[in-house]
């Protein structure tokens, strides 16, 4: 019997409800003085139901206290910044929708390792392997992750899988994830340029306040979108960048790769700037200092290989991007007609 109706396609599921409300309790009990009662919460969440269901789940694990009293936080639908590759024209004619720009991912679903994993999985359900291919196995892969991940039930189908087929499968999403959404082409992270712009206003406009000793507008900033926005706007800042990029025939040379899309975006996935004011310092520049946090754990900056950074210091690294990346600019579709390839 399959338990997955159509009705809950797109839909978040009671497991990502309580994921939800349980990262807002994880979060408040770790900065206790931003989640304070009283304090202000602004949530901003892509159009998207399963998202806005994300907000209003991480609202209620903050209980009552938060946002003025009310239960009902204002959400603002921001879906220029939560879907900017929607409207990024560039990513979507050279990327999105050209069928030539996943040649590695198409490659890889007709080679060895694929193969390998087709003949065993034809081999136990007594199936000619003509009638099966890279996608519906793919589909039978799926089927065992999400009963795991939603219900926490070994469904049948992963029965197919030894681990080294999962490993192939992996590759599998993450080939598709490096040159959709990761690495593979410029315009994937530049299309993120404006929300990392965003966070950067955010964190200026805390900084410009304390300064002039007024009280902090937004002291807590919540943005629910997709792994597709977290994605982008990690390789935009450099992370899990490996030195070969990943294809269809280097499976076995990326066994150690960083880019694991399951480790960066797993279900739930955060990402969280924590700016803070440090009274004793020896200068001036010391006084604000940032954190990262992905998954609620701290990550090494690229300019010092330290957990923490001043925010002077972080700004400087990224000088090129908070100066010189335009959304618009960037994607805009090139005037001239030369072929899609060419382009990326």
């Amino acid at each position: 019997q399959m338990w997955y109706e159509e009705s809950l396609d797109g839909r978040l599921a009671p497991q990502g409800r309580r994921d939800m409300e349980h990262l807002a309790r994880r979060l408040a009990a770790r900065f206790p003085a931003l989640f304070a009662a009283r304090r202000r919460l602004a949530l901003a969440s892509s159009s998207k139901h399963r998202c806005l269901q994300s907000g209003a789940a991480f609202r209620r694990g903050l209980g009552p206290s938060l946002g003025l009293g009310s239960d009902e936080v204002e959400v603002e639908v921001n879906d220029a910044l939560m879907r900017f590759f929607d409207h990024c024209a560039k990513f979507v004619a050279l990327v999105e929708e050209n069928d030539a720009a996943m040649c590695q991912v198409d490659a890889f679903k007709e080679g060895p390792e694929m193969r390998k994993v087709l003949e065993k999985v034809a081999s136990a359900l007594c199936l000619p392997v003509e009638e099966l291919n890279a996608d519906l196995v793919q589909v039978a892969f799926l089927t065992c992750s999400y009963e795991l991940a939603i219900k926490n039930v070994t469904s049948p189908w992963c029965s197919l899988f030894s681990e080294e087929d999962a490993k192939v499968l992996e590759y599998l999403n993450d080939l598709k994830q490096y040159w959709k959404r990761g690495y593979g082409y410029d315009i994937n992270s530049r299309s993120s340029c404006i929300l990392f712009q965003d966070i950067f206003q955010h964190l200026d406009k805390a900084v410009e306040e304390s300064k002039s000793s007024k009280p902090i507008s937004s002291p807590l900033i919540v943005q629910v979108g997709h792994a597709e926005t977290l994605q982008p706007l990690l390789a935009l800042m450099g992370f899990f960048k490996d030195d070969e990029p990943l294809r269809a025939n280097n499976y076995v040379r990326q066994t150690h790769r960083k880019f694991r899309s399951g480790r960066i975006v797993p279900y739930a996935a955060n990402l969280v700037f924590v700016l803070y004011h440090c009274d004793q310092v020896k200068t001036s520049k010391e006084e604000y200092q940032v954190q990262m946090l992905l998954n609620e754990k701290l990550m090494s900056f690229h300019h010092s290989n330290e957990t923490i950074s001043t925010y002077v210091d972080l700004k400087d690294y990224y000088k090129d991007i908070l100066e010189n990346c335009h959304f618009k600019e960037e994607c805009e579709l090139p005037k001239v007609n030369i072929t899609a390839v060419d382009e990326l």
